[in-house]
């Protein structure tokens, strides 16, 4: 059965967003900055960051992320994804390794450990995610440490033009707008 994938652009020049008509992860998302890591854990990422030119794949709950390097253009690498993205969902292969999930969720509880960390995560997961993953991004929660939140940008996120700007006007603001202890946020 053939797949529907969309292209939408993001605010990261280097980053297209494909939106597809099936569920690929049940929630959250899986993001893949090398192709060791693809391997080990994505067979549709491994197979994304084989494209020449491709750097980085984020999977979402209904959508890939690719964001390419210096030697990659677009009107070349963007074929060579859809029929790849085509190819691998039509086939009904796995997306992603069930233990890789298993392993990121563990990771992603372990971050709200105390009241104010599971007071961010709750803002993060209700308001910032579901914002930034309708442009191909995804942000996480590394800790909190001496009112300082440290955040993992991926996807269209990391390395986008206009991140510093969400990062401090948007996502600070907001943060410390709802929790007072909360005095910085910065990218790690």
């Amino acid at each position: 059965m053939s797949v529907n994938i969309q292209l939408e652009w993001t605010p990261n020049p280097s980053t297209l967003k494909y939106v597809v008509d099936r569920r690929l992860l049940a929630g959250g998302a899986v993001n893949f900055t090398n192709l060791e890591e693809a391997q080990a854990k994505s067979p549709l990422a491994r197979k994304l960051m084989d494209v020449r030119g491709v750097t980085a794949v984020m999977i979402g709950t209904n959508f890939v992320t690719v964001t390419k390097g210096e030697e990659g253009e677009w009107d070349e690498l963007n074929d060579e994804v859809m029929s790849t993205l085509d190819t691998h969902l039509t086939s009904e292969e796995p997306v992603v390794d069930e233990a890789a999930l298993a392993a990121a969720r563990e990771a992603a509880g372990q971050g709200a450990g105390g009241s104010i960390e599971g007071r961010i995560q709750d803002i993060l997961d209700s308001e910032i995610r579901p914002a930034v993953a309708m442009d191909g991004g995804d942000i996480t929660l590394d800790r909190f440490e001496d009112g300082i939140v440290y955040l993992h940008m991926k996807g269209s996120c990391a390395g986008c033009p206009s991140s510093t700007a969400t990062l401090k006007m948007g996502i600070e603001g907001r943060l410390r707008e709802m929790i007072p202890e909360v005095l910085e946020v910065v990218s790690v």
